[in-house]
Order: structure tokens, then C-alpha cells, then sequence
């Protein structure tokens, strides 16, 4: 007989643990400055641009999408592992309570985003519809806490469906259905408010009717979800600090490392030039990561009304790619057989260092286009010059004290 409850607590603390160990190098010192910086400079130009905003802007709109998105998006952390789906799937009726508990846990855990994104939204909210209220505005706030504690539970009930087009189908439905209530809810449309209710609870009884006519839990499918947000938050730690048993995934790109590789020698001395470049198209770490970075960078030089604020962003988003970047070099550091390349230590260092300076360069020439799109002909200068001379600095200096 299995104690579930004393068996979640057991699991509980083995996660806590582990989110923990990692949690303090993603949120070191200069992590937490730069996050810092973003947050304020963001909350500032937030600000002075809601002084602007003209009455017709479709803030209820905006407010249905993001809240919508978050109600739907409601994953549940089961900590199921590999061994379980041989020793726990016998006494599965016996872990009623431990999977409850699970189910409480995500729902707490999901809390922060409803209020961050409230909090975020409130301002342009009461800047459109000031007539509505704070009240009114709370009032879907606590509309939003009941409609994702129904949605979550019925992706629970979801998850017993092993077909993944009938799992996206009802997810589709139920981000649909609930960004029609939430709009409505926001521009004080309250007559379509209790059908579109009505309609979303006749979902989650199908849920939950379809997962009565199901055998048992899908272990399997719990497991690949689990094990999939942790890949994310190992990804995330991995740029901050060695996560050996993270599993890299690993895709083709042929276009992206033909592009890369096309000019590389066929040569010793170019071993991990070519090592290097393929790694970055082909796993999923960092090309991804890059491209969203370089992406983010450039609407923010674009947005940013400020060329002086406008140029210190694209030196910091200099700063993070690079960082991240860095990662490459422990990439291989479980592969023995790289030992015995005949290269140097100081060459495979070398070819490292001129690769992420050649990042940091192609970075810069984005940014330099946006603003030369714009016609800021002397953030134009700043930046290139700016980012030319961060990219050459931070390589030679702060990633060569690292690798050294």
C-alpha cells in the first residue's frame, strides 16, 4: 500500500531541491542588475507611452488575448519519472491523492503570472475604460483565477487522450471560448459573458466525460510533458552554469549550416570552427536562443523612442547574447573522443572567441539597420561604433577570463 501523500512530499522536496540548485546561478549578481535595468527602464517608457495612447486603442482586446492565453496555457507539474511507469503503474488508483495534490501545486505555482499580467495590464486598462473601475477590472481578475482552476482541471482529465490533434482541438476551443468571455468582460459587454460561460463549462464536462470512457492514465504522455518543462528550465540554467544530464536535442538545419559552414577550409587548423558553427545551428540551445535575442533587440531599438536608451539596449542585448553564447564551450565536455584532436587548447579557445565575435558583429549590423531604417543617423554611428567596440572588448577580455 503506498502513502501517496507521504510519497508527494517525498517527490516535492526532491523538485524544490533541484529548481533551487540551479535557480541561484540563473539569478546571480549581474543577472539580477540587468533584469533590473529591463524592468525599469520598461516600467518608464510604459509610462510616458500610456500619455499617448488614443482613446479607440484596443486595450479590451488585448486584455481578452493575454488572459486567455494564460488560462489555457495551465500545464500540470506530475514529477513523474522514468522508473514509474514500470513500479507506480500498478497502484495507479492508489495515487488519487498524490495527483491531487499535484493539480493544487501548478494551479498555486501559475498564480504569479495571472497577477503579474493583471498588474502589467491595469494601467492601459484603466488609461482606455477609466469609467469602468478598479473594481470592475478585479472582477476579471477573479473571473480569470475560477475559469483557469476549471481549465486546468479539465487538461487533466485531457491528458488520459493520447490523440494529439483532438488534445489541440480542445485547447483551441477552449482559448477561443474564453478570450470571447474575457473581451467581453472588458469592454462591460456582460450579456455575452454568462453564454460564454455556460459554453466553456460544457467543454470541461466533455473533458471530463471523454477521460471516464479512457482505461487509465496516459504515464507515458505524463512523463513527456514533465520531462519537457524541465528540459526548459535545464536550457535556461545551462547558460549559467554546467547542467550535465541535460539532454540536448538535436536537429538537421541543413540551409542554416550550409550557410555557416560554406567557407570554413578543409583544414586541422579549422576543427572547431567547424565544430563550433554546426553545434550552434544544430542544437537547440543556441541558434534559437540567438535569433529570439537578436529579434527582441531590434524592437526595442526600433520602439524606443530615446536614441541614447535606444543604444544602451542594443549593447546590453550584446551583452546577454554573448553571454549565452559562452555555453558553447562545454558543450562537447562529456565527448572523450575530442581529446584526442590534434589541436591546442589555445586554438580550440581561439576559434571559439572569433566566432562569438563574429555574432556579436552580424548583432550589431542588425541593430545599425534599425536604425538607419529609421533615419537616426547618429544612433546609426553610436551603435556601430558602440557595438564594434563592446563585442571586441567583451570577447577579449570577459569570455577569455572565463575559458582561461
Amino acid at each position: 500500500m503506498i502513502d501517496a501523500r507521504r510519497f508527494w512530499k517525498e517527490r516535492m522536496r526532491e523538485h524544490t531541491k533541484e529548481l533551487s540548485r540551479y535557480t541561484r546561478y540563473i539569478f546571480n549578481g549581474h543577472i539580477a542588475v540587468v533584469m533590473f535595468f529591463l524592468l525599469s527602464a520598461g516600467a518608464y517608457f510604459y509610462q510616458q507611452w500610456l500619455q499617448t495612447v488614443p482613446e479607440d486603442f484596443p486595450a479590451g482586446l488585448i486584455v481578452a488575448l493575454v488572459f486567455a492565453s494564460i488560462t489555457t496555457y495551465s500545464p500540470i507539474r506530475t514529477m513523474i519519472k522514468e522508473p514509474d511507469l514500470v513500479f507506480l503503474l500498478p497502484a495507479e488508483f492508489e495515487l488519487k491523492d498524490y495527483f491531487r495534490f499535484s493539480l493544487y501545486y501548478s494551479y498555486v505555482v501559475q498564480l504569479y503570472v495571472i497577477f503579474l499580467a493583471g498588474a502589467a495590464l491595469g494601467p492601459l486598462y484603466f488609461t482606455v475604460y477609466p469609467e469602468l473601475g478598479t473594481d470592475h477590472y478585479l472582477a476579471i481578475i477573479l473571473l480569470m483565477l475560477v475559469v483557469k482552476a476549471g481549465v486546468m482541471q479539465s487538461n487533466w482529465w485531457m491528458l488520459q487522450e493520447r490523440q494529439p490533434s483532438v488534445r489541440i482541438g480542445y485547447q483551441a476551443a477552449v482559448w477561443t471560448v474564453s478570450a470571447v468571455v474575457f473581451y467581453s468582460a472588458a469592454v462591460d459587454a456582460l450579456l455575452f459573458v454568462i453564454p460564454g460561460l455556460v459554453l466553456l463549462a460544457g467543454l470541461i464536462v466533455y473533458a471530463f466525460r471523454m477521460s471516464k470512457q479512457k482505461a487509465g492514465l496516459a504515464w507515458d504522455l505524463l512523463l513527456e510533458k514533465d520531462q519537457g518543462r524541465m528540459r526548459v528550465f535545464y536550457r535556461l540554467a545551462n547558460m549559467f552554469t554546467d547542467v550535465p544530464h541535460l539532454k540536448s536535442r538535436v536537429k538537421r538545419r541543413r540551409l542554416i549550416v550550409k550557410l555557416l559552414t560554406a567557407r570554413i577550409p578543409f583544414s586541422g587548423n579549422t576543427t572547431y570552427t567547424y565544430l563550433y558553427r554546426i553545434t550552434f545551428a544544430r542544437s537547440g540551445d543556441y541558434s534559437g536562443m540567438y535569433i529570439r535575442l537578436v529579434a527582441i533587440g531590434a524592437l526595442a531599438v526600433w520602439f524606443i523612442p530615446n536614441m541614447w536608451v535606444s543604444v544602451i539596449f542594443g549593447l546590453l542585448f550584446l551583452y546577454l547574447s554573448g553571454f549565452q553564447m559562452m555555453t558553447l564551450w562545454q558543450h562537447h565536455r562529456t565527448i572523450a573522443w575530442l581529446d584526442i584532436y590534434p589541436v591546442s587548447f589555445e586554438q580550440r579557445k581561439e576559434e571559439l572567441i572569433r566566432f562569438l565575435r563574429q555574432l556579436l558583429f552580424f548583432q550589431t549590423l542588425i541593430f545599425v539597420v534599425v536604425f538607419a531604417v529609421q533615419m537616426m543617423w547618429a544612433g546609426t554611428l553610436l551603435m556601430a561604433f558602440g557595438g564594434l567596440l563592446f563585442s571586441r572588448l567583451f570577447t577579449e577580455t570577459f569570455v577569455r577570463k572565463r575559458l582561461n
